[in-house]
């Protein structure tokens, strides 16, 4: 704009040098009248200088107005062009079309801003998109989790009801199966609750210092029912001593949960290793399991709510798929990290808490 400004300003000035000191276009007007009216020399100078050399400035200021509309005429073009080109682009953005906002060189930093605005809108909409799909996912996911025991507890309720002369061992038997499933259903109801609890505020945590070989020794041998039938082994190698501090309800929670899918998904005759150590700042703990890899696309989503390796989802096996999802929420309110790793030897889950 500047270089236009200063460009304009010095051709002005060589114009009114030219057509004041030139004495060509006298001359030329000179030769008209003497050519065409057939005057004499005499006579068509004193007719030039009264028309052309007293009349110099006014004659200067009309040339130099022409040549400063031209020249507005065409920075409002060139200027135009430019508000055209960003106008396109803006219309590119609320189209919300897939090619890439491209403009003039000199508009290079509109370029960016534009193209940069495109880039946050795609993210925007396809974050708005995730939360659509899970909100649905949600709704398809508790009529699925809910209807199974559901269905279970209200087909045993119904054979009680219509048998009323059953023998005393098979009818114990169903209201045995009725409870199991009943409680499933409670259990179920109070995943989604919490989770949606862990949601909306902030965890509260009750912080004491912790025993950690205590604590995860005692849950390994917890599980021991659940390893037995299918000859695992849980294994943990945690220094004495090490103390970590959190609140040991929730962090336990988070553990059991971690157990919990690596025993799920482990081979038979297999060992889950738990250990822990102290890095820097922190403590680590981590969970071992030898079983089939997790896809690395899959790995990303794991901790997501509602989410299972298995794509039956079977909600007698795999829970709700809320494990994972509550145990992110904990230690992220305990200022650490939890992640996964998985090869074709094996799985490892990683938490690492402050000291």
């Amino acid at each position: 704009m500047l270089l236009i400004v200063l460009a304009t300003v010095a051709t002005v000035i060589l114009l009114r040098f030219i057509i004041q000191e030139s004495f060509s276009l006298s001359d030329a007007f000179v030769s008209f009248l003497m050519n065409n009216f057939k005057l004499p020399e005499m006579t068509a100078i004193t007719i030039t200088r009264f028309l052309i050399y007293n009349n110099m400035e006014a004659i200067t200021l009309f040339i130099i107005i022409v040549f400063l509309v031209i020249m507005l005429k065409i920075s409002i073009s060139w200027f135009t062009g430019y508000f055209d080109e960003v106008i396109t682009g803006v219309d590119k953005l609320a189209g919300e079309s897939p090619e890439e906002i491209v403009l003039s060189p000199e508009l290079d930093f509109m370029e960016k801003k534009l193209n940069q605005i495109k880039s946050n809108l795609e993210k925007q909409k396809k974050a708005a998109q995730d939360a659509e799909q899970r909100k649905n996912d949600l709704v398809v996911y508790l009529a699925h989790d809910l209807k199974t025991p559901l269905t279970s507890v209200i087909g045993y309720l119904s054979l009680l009801d219509e048998a009323p002369d059953m023998p005393p061992e098979q009818r114990a038997k169903y209201v045995g199966i009725t409870l199991e499933k009943a409680n499933r259903l409670e259990q179920l109801i109070n995943e989604f609750f919490e989770i949606t609890r862990f949601n909306l505020q902030t965890i509260v945590l009750n912080k004491e210092k912790i025993n950690l070989l205590f604590m995860l020794q005692q849950m390994a041998d917890e599980f021991y029912p659940i390893l037995a039938p299918q000859r695992k082994a849980v294994s943990v190698s945690v220094p004495e001593g090490l103390v970590l501090y959190g609140d040991a309800d929730k962090l336990a929670r988070v553990f059991n949960n971690i157990l919990k899918n690596a025993i799920a998904y482990s081979y038979e005759d297999s060992v889950i290793e738990i250990s822990a150590g102290k890095q820097d700042k922190y403590v680590e703990i981590s969970f071992t399991n030898r079983g089939n890899p997790i896809p690395q696309a899959k790995l990303d989503t794991i901790f997501e709510k509602f989410y299972r390796l298995d794509s039956a989802r079977s909600t007698d096996t795999g829970g709700a798929g809320l494990g994972l999802a509550i145990a992110k929420e904990i230690v992220k309110a305990h200022d650490g990290t939890i992640s996964v790793e998985s090869t074709l030897e094996k799985t490892v889950f990683t938490v690492r808490l402050p000291v």
